[in-house]
């Protein structure tokens, strides 16, 4: 191991199963796994209309926006925490207690619909809720596959994973997009309700073996603030790991300001039309699975870094044509381009943090990487919801500022100025691509940190 490693190597982490639990096997996770895509498909089902809904009620894409932004709120309180609790405590109860809250949540918005009472602020106040324990079921989730799955089936379990919110994202937007304008909201909270029993049924009747806290060297040294910034310090110690964590902040931040603008982007580009919504969401969803079968047939590019900078150029440049485009073809096509190439630059990045940071040091690395991709989902969405309503679209007005210089690509109607900056937007994560191939300490990361298996 380098010397960069090495100043990190004394708080090795070790793991103990219980001696009596059972060897783990595909199908206690396939029960849960079914579970997990049907409740899936029903939350994002109600997810989506009641983006619907916010849109027709207030017309804002700062209302959306701040949807967003308390969803993702708990989930930047409890990142760091929640880590603890999966290890401490029973993960599938963890999990039955997050279902049980989702149940709970999807019933209050329910009811208060039901009774004309629904509001936009109760929203917020729900999905930070939802959002919270929602982060807490995703670690304990993730963090059972090792003992639910053989190791040989590692691949299996991870790509059946994924599988699930592209699955739910082809299903749930066609499903509410066609159920919304003729049975009404009502009708989607039912299904999503119906779908979380099914979900805590699956929990209910699998066992999950326990493992022991886990320790570390010095963990009677450590303070918690240590053990909090230790992901931080490792990744700040390595020039390399540094560049990684910087480039896809980078490339994060402008493309989440456009996935908090698409949907207002096409709802106000067709008049409130939902359908053509789910129409365009489907298609990337489609393209979600369709991008991650070819990559496990292909297997990738040999050099990981060009899967994720190749990736990053490549899906800006077809959000670039989704947001240029004018019609539902266009966008149908540009969608499911985008969303194909996902799963490149995601799972190349991911392969260079499991291969160069030690496996006994990649929770808290990964859990530090993490937690600065939730806090730029969590700020994005207010920027992009001011940015939009207070700047982007009264300049794209017939007698706006821009109007002049992109009223010939993008017209001055309402949504113009949304479209450009979602345009803008994807711009930038083309740049980030292609200015990622300048930086050494990027461009060379696989030849500058050794595989931890050879340290």
């Amino acid at each position: 191991m380098n010397s960069i490693n090495e100043s990190f190597s004394s708080t090795p982490h070790s793991y103990f199963p219980t001696s009596h639990s059972p060897l783990p096997t595909m199908r206690t996770f396939l029960i849960i796994w079914l579970g997990q895509i049907v409740s899936t498909i029903g939350s994002f089902m109600t997810v989506f209309a009641l983006t619907i809904w916010v849109w027709d009620k207030t017309g804002s894409a700062t209302a959306l926006a701040l949807v967003g932004f308390f969803a993702q709120l708990p989930r930047l309180l409890i990142t760091t925490f929640a880590g603890i609790a999966v290890d401490r405590y029973d993960r599938r109860l963890l999990m039955l207690i997050a279902e049980v809250v989702a149940f709970l949540c999807t019933l209050a918005v329910a009811l208060l619909y039901l009774t004309q009472q629904l509001q936009v602020w109760h929203l917020y106040i729900i999905v930070a809720l939802y959002g919270g324990f929602g982060q807490l079921q995703v670690l304990a989730y993730s963090t059972s596959i090792a003992l639910l799955v053989p190791q040989e089936q590692y691949t299996r379990a991870e790509s059946l994973g994924s599988a699930v919110n592209y699955s739910a994202a082809i299903f749930a937007p066609a499903l509410a997009g066609f159920l919304y304008p003729r049975f009404g909201l009502q009708s989607i909270f039912w299904i999503d309700l119906t779908t979380f029993i099914a979900s805590f049924v699956t929990l209910l009747i699998v066992r999950i073996k326990r493992t022991s806290i886990e320790k570390t060297v010095n963990d009677h040294q450590e303070t918690l603030w240590q053990k909090l910034t230790f992901g931080f310090r490792y990744i700040w110690a390595n020039p390399s790991l540094t560049a990684m964590a910087i480039a896809f902040t980078l490339f994060a931040i402008p493309n989440d300001i456009s996935k908090a603008l698409y949907s207002p982007m096409i709802l106000a580009r067709t008049g409130g039309d939902s359908e053509i919504l789910g129409a365009v969401t489907t298609a990337a969803g489609i393209g979600g699975v369709v991008g991650a079968l070819l990559l496990g047939a292909w297997g990738g590019f040999k050099r990981r870094i060009h899967g994720m900078l190749l990736g990053f150029a490549g899906y800006g440049f077809f959000r670039i044509i989704l947001g240029l485009g004018q019609t539902l073809p266009v966008w149908i096509v540009a969608h499911f381009l985008a969303a194909a190439l996902i799963p490149m630059f995601y799972s190349s990045s991911n392969a260079i943090w499991y291969t160069k940071v030690p496996p006994a040091l990649q929770g808290r690395v990964l859990a530090a990487d993490q937690l600065i991709g939730v806090t730029i989902s969590t700020i994005t969405p207010l920027i992009a919801g001011f940015l939009a309503d207070q700047v982007f679209e009264p300049a794209m007005r017939p007698t706006g500022s821009l109007a002049p210089i992109f009223g010939n690509f993008f017209g001055t109607r309402i949504g113009s100025g949304i479209t450009l900056l979602f345009v803008s937007m994807s711009i930038c994560t083309v740049i980030v691509g292609i200015l990622g191939y300048s930086v050494r300490s990027l461009r060379r990361v696989e030849d500058l940190i050794p595989d931890s298996s050879q340290s």
